[in-house]
């Protein structure tokens, strides 16, 4: 079952009670105060493990409390904190606070972790409240309550293509293909009923991964058919593949059609590049030329036939040159964005430091100077 989203009822531990004792030892005359602090409760944690591609472990467990601390004890002895509480995730888990609609983050690489409900701090023991003036308090503190919080989980797929088209364009096939993924391929409408991840790999150990969602009809993002519910799965991709079966009798209009839905669904999704595949090209003579489809925006236009395996070299070595092209700027943006900004330069800055320093430390013992003969002169 594939499950992407969930809402989730956290609870962070509370913290251990401070202690309450005096130190009662032989040999020790006026011990004095002996209690310890509390333990902190643990926290809720977040930890991505690639090993997960969906949130179905949470579909039915749903309320989620970590550990509280233990109080504290006599003889100085702190409590022991409570352990945290680690919920492992896919990787592209969102997280949003259900009440405040606050957006808390999203996890996305391997080992990331996000605290979603903090424990409670530790109590204090009277040994703490001991001054010079109160030598015997018998003053402690409870341990605070642990966070509590409704948040709600999201997953978005990590892919670096995804598949776009109609019911039966022959997504899945594709993908069976050219991956090891076995998505359930048939001869009827809506056979994806949810989104499919494969690895696709090339020569000289090149790879990518490619994403195919469920089909798209006139009206998904206003939540007609499958489509709106999981085009947030090709958000990230860094392309996209719309297929258009060679059998359709009206390739344009379908074309359009998938462009307008992008659109209409996501401005940022729909300028995406993408490119256009005419799938089930055995179904056409080899002489025969594919459709006139205007696509100005399509970055490459290609036949395939994923049965026949006709024409998927060039489709996946355009994929991936694409894929690199939109790596490559990521890269540049991300530089830009952590370098520094660049240093004005002030009068002078353009001199060396040894002739500028000496100069106006001259100009400096001149006038000091000056200044000293003219205060003799007066007192003459």
């Amino acid at each position: 079952m594939f499950v992407d989203q969930v809402r989730l009822e956290v609870e962070g531990g509370v913290g251990g009670s401070g202690a309450d004792a005096f130190r009662r030892e032989s040999g020790v005359p006026r011990g004095g105060p002996s209690g310890g602090d509390g333990g902190d409760g643990g926290s809720v944690i977040l930890e991505v493990d690639p090993q997960l591609s969906t949130l179905r472990d949470y579909r039915y467990s749903s309320s989620y409390r970590a550990p509280r601390g233990q109080h504290g004890e006599g003889s100085n002895k702190t409590g022991r904190s409570g352990e945290d509480l680690v919920l492992r995730v896919p990787p592209g888990t969102q997280v949003r606070d259900v009440e405040t609609g606050e957006f808390l983050g999203e996890l996305l690489t391997e080992g990331q972790r996000m605290v979603v409900a903090r424990g409670g701090r530790g109590g204090r023991g009277n040994a703490r409240f001991a001054t010079a003036t109160r030598q015997a308090p018998r003053n402690w503190e409870p341990g605070a309550e642990g966070e509590h919080r409704t948040v709600e989980l999201t997953l978005k797929l990590l892919a670096d293509v995804g598949l776009v088209g109609e019911p039966n364009a022959g997504k899945s096939t594709l993908l069976a293909t050219i991956s090891a993924a076995r998505p359930r391929v048939a001869d009827y409408p809506f056979t994806t009923l949810v989104p499919n991840l494969g690895v696709v790999e090339l020569s000289d150990f090149r790879s990518f991964v490619m994403a195919d969602i469920p089909g798209i009809i006139e009206g998904a993002h206003e939540g007609k058919g499958l489509g709106h519910r999981f085009l947030r799965h090709i958000e990230r991709t860094r392309a996209l593949a719309l297929l258009v079966a060679l059998d359709d009798p009206e390739p344009q209009a379908t074309y359009q059609r998938l462009r307008t839905e992008l659109a209409q669904y996501s401005e940022e999704l729909a300028s995406r590049p993408h490119c256009l595949v005419f799938t089930k090209a055995d179904l056409l003579p080899p002489d025969e030329d594919v459709p006139p489809v205007e696509a100005p925006d399509a970055w490459g236009v290609y036949r395939i036939s994923a049965v026949a395996r006709q024409g998927l070299d060039e489709l996946l070595e355009g994929f991936w040159a694409r894929i690199q092209e939109v790596r490559a700027r990521e890269d540049v943006d991300a530089a830009d964005v952590h370098a520094p900004p660049p240093r004005e330069l002030g009068p002078g800055a353009g001199e060396s430091a040894d002739r500028v320093g000496p100069d106006r430390a001259q100009e400096g013992d001149a006038a000091e100077e000056e200044d000293w003969w003219s205060r003799v002169d007066e007192e003459l």
